[in-house]
C-alpha cells in the first residue's frame, strides 16, 4: 500500500511541488493501481503461452527488391538547395 508520506517522497526526487489535496488524490490513485495489479497476479496463466507481442505477427516486412531509381535531376528539382547530385542542408550542430 503507498502512504501518503511515499508519495510526498516521490515528489520530493521529482523536484514537484504538489498540494495537499493532489498528495491526498495521487495516494488515492496509485493505491487503485495496485489493487489492479494485485488482481492481475490472481489469474491462473498456467496455460497462457507467454507472448512477446498481444497479435500473432511474423515478419511483416516486405522483401528487398532491386528496382528502378528515381532520376537524380527529378529528385531535386524540388530542392531548396542543392550540391551537384545531392540535397544541401544547413550544418546542425
Amino acid at each position: 500500500m503507498i502512504s501518503k508520506q511515499d508519495v510526498e517522497h516521490v515528489a520530493l526526487l521529482g523536484r514537484l511541488e504538489l498540494t495537499e489535496e493532489e498528495k491526498e488524490l495521487y495516494t488515492q490513485q496509485l493505491n487503485k493501481i495496485l489493487d489492479a495489479a494485485k488482481a492481475l497476479q490472481e489469474l491462473d496463466t498456467e496455460n497462457v503461452p507467454p507472448t512477446a507481442h498481444v497479435l500473432s505477427l511474423q515478419n511483416v516486412f516486405r522483401e528487398d527488391r532491386v528496382g528502378e531509381h528515381i532520376d537524380p535531376e527529378k529528385a531535386l528539382s524540388n530542392a531548396p538547395d542543392r550540391d551537384e547530385n545531392f540535397f544541401k542542408v544547413p550544418k546542425i550542430v
